[in-house]
């Protein structure tokens, strides 16, 4: 008995059972304009990370011999996607079409329907969503039917909860809804295009939900699957941590979903405490072996160092910190090695920065300024941009990048203070 328990097991799972890979975020094309200070050669390899990291999720889809690939949004980083990107991606996906998997797509808020550009043509394996919900069927070899429920955001602002639209149709032995959109009550990092709540989600009764739109990977639910697979490339110091996509398998008795990195570049921090490194050359080895702790085999990363402990520090050490001196040596020789730790920012407690009694009141205003900027807009401050022939491209300014331009003018604040204290 037991024995022919197994046996239909293992025929069931044969026949209906499917593999498929789960990316939402690519961003390709992105322009990094904060980092174009890099040397050369290693912003050369930061605008390719995006194109490498889309290389990587395909490596990883024909090895794991899926049978689809689902990219849930924001292929592109804007609306006027370049040939450059639109080539690099076609090239891929015709990869994927000689190790025949089919590819499902939605477009979301940074690469809307809506754009001006010109348009390239995907291969036959490509399958688009358009701007309404609709179901996308797919017949996987061992004869499994799929359903696929998505749409493409026809302009940047959708603001609507569209899970009303999202049904399931006709038979088939799996059904996966795909959405780019924000989680209700979640990270206000991200705008609340497209929302929902998680109850949204399980009502309608999926198999798996694929996500995007959020750039770190979550697991919002497990029976079923709701994920966010995150973002296959960090592309500021605020994303740190893996990047990747999911590898999920489903059949009749249940799924399974795994993450799997994809970065070309990492984003980190570290804390270096200057207990026992008290002055400069101690101090510069308790930061070279943190580095060198942060090395991966076949991954560049940027690494941000967080000094803790500094009134242990003396004052030619502090010194060395403060008018980066420390950065610059740690720097040295990194640029050339494929698996570089390039140390882009040190910083040191807020009372650390701050020599003078007023620069209390100086900070407190400042916090005030920006977290009434936050609350309302700074589109108006940066608006005669928008029409400029070329800085037009770069102003894609959604969530992140305003909240990146107020953490970057907060940042500025510190360096007066900085040079404010050392008069």
């Amino acid at each position: 008995m037991a024995n022919c328990r197994l046996f239909f097991r293992e025929r069931v799972m044969a026949l209906k059972r499917i593999r498929f890979v789960h990316a939402a975020d690519l961003h390709l094309d992105s322009p990094f304009a904060g980092l174009r200070k890099l040397p050369p050669a290693l912003f050369e390899r930061v605008k390719e990370s995006t194109f490498r990291a889309f290389e990587n999720v395909c490596n990883l889809t024909i090895e794991k011999e899926a049978d689809f690939l689902l990219i849930c949004g924001d292929l592109y980083d804007g609306e006027d996607r370049s040939l450059k990107a639109q080539v690099r991606l076609k090239k891929q996906f015709e990869r994927l079409k000689e190790a025949g998997i089919a590819v499902f797509v939605l477009h979301g808020n940074h690469d809307h329907l809506s754009g001006s550009w010109t348009k390239l043509d995907m291969p036959g394996n490509v399958q688009i969503f358009s701007e309404r919900v609709e179901t996308k069927s797919f017949t996987a070899k061992n004869g499994s039917k799929v359903h696929m429920y998505g749409f493409s955001y026809p302009k940047r602002h959708v603001l609507e909860n569209k899970t009303d639209e999202y049904r399931k149709t006709g038979e088939a032995d799996f059904h996966i809804g795909m959405l780019h959109g924000y989680l209700e009550g979640g990270t206000k990092m991200h705008q609340p295009y497209a929302p929902f709540a998680l109850r949204d989600l399980l009502e309608k009764g999926m198999d798996y939900w694929a996500l995007g739109h959020i750039h770190k990977q979550q697991i919002l639910h497990t029976d079923p699957y709701i994920i966010y697979p995150g973002n296959i490339q960090g592309r500021n110091r605020k994303e740190t941590g893996p990047k990747g996509c999911m590898v999920a398998e489903m059949d009749p008795l249940g799924a399974h979903a795994a993450f799997h990195e994809t970065a070309d570049i990492l984003w980190e921090r570290r804390a270096v405490s200057a207990k026992g490194a008290n002055d400069f050359n101690s101090l510069y080895t308790a930061c070279r072996h943190a580095l060198e702790e942060e090395r991966k085999e076949a991954q560049g990363v940027f690494l941000q160092l967080e000094i803790k402990d500094p009134d242990l520090l003396d004052d030619e050490a502090l010194g060395k910190v403060k008018n980066g001196e420390l950065m610059e040596v740690l720097q040295e020789g990194e640029e050339a090695d494929r698996n570089f730790v390039w140390v882009h920012r040190i910083t040191l407690p807020e009372n650390a920065l701050l020599s003078e009694r007023d620069d209390g009141f100086i900070l407190q205003e400042m916090k005030k300024t920006l977290a009434q900027l936050e609350e309302t807009s700074i589109d108006e401050a940066v608006s005669p941009l928008y029409s400029h022939m070329y800085a037009g491209r770069y102003l894609d300014l959604d969530g992140d990048e305003k909240q990146r331009l107020l953490l970057e003018a907060e940042a500025a604040v510190f360096e007066k203070l900085k040079g404010r204290g050392k008069r």
